[in-house]
């Protein structure tokens, strides 16, 4: 009876370590690009950190459920923006009247800063629906039927927004170095 309890307690160990090994690897491959993604879409890094927490550890309780590894980063940004969710579920926000504001002039001496901090800008004032597939392009590389999968969306409707998001950005672009050349010239 204790050689029986003692094989069953083996294979549970052995069970575990083949576990923590997977989660490691999974954690080792992917965790630069969930982060890089939960910093862009909750824009707090500290945030962005107890989120991504979160999200390893809802993996890890759900590791086995994962049957492609393929399909790992996908998996894990579906959980990080159901966390991010969960977020607000829970959070009651405080109001503040807008005139007590102080807003910072974030600018840089820095030409190419400027201009990735006016091309964030404008990719922030994108409503989700174009700046979501958008961002999942850039950052990830995903294609459009990857993207369409993880949104739960028709591959036509992504590629569809895509092109809209991409035409607002040049259009917003092309408008305010109108404004500068009228300015300047």
């Amino acid at each position: 009876m204790f050689a029986r309890n003692k094989n069953k307690s083996t294979s549970v160990s052995l069970d575990m370590i083949s576990k923590q090994k997977r989660y490691e690897a999974l954690v080792n491959a992917t965790h630069a690009d969930i982060f890089r993604y939960a910093v862009w879409l909750i824009r707090n890094k500290t945030i962005a950190e107890d989120v991504v927490q979160e999200t390893y550890l809802r993996a890890w309780k759900s590791l086995d459920s994962l049957q492609d590894p393929k399909a790992a980063k996908s998996w894990l940004i579906t959980i990080l923006r159901r966390e991010n969710a969960r977020r607000f579920e829970r959070k009651q926000f405080d109001l503040v009247d807008i005139d007590d504001v102080s807003i910072e002039d974030e600018s840089h001496g820095n030409e190419t800063e400027l201009e990735y901090a006016e091309l964030r800008k404008l990719m922030a004032g994108l409503s989700d629906e174009y700046r979501e597939p958008l961002m999942l392009q850039i950052i990830f590389g995903f294609s459009g039927d990857e993207i369409a999968a993880q949104l739960q969306l028709n591959k036509n409707t992504v590629m569809t927004r895509l092109f809209r998001a991409r035409n607002q950005l040049k259009e917003a672009l092309e408008g305010k170095h109108e404004i500068r050349n009228r300015h300047n010239g």
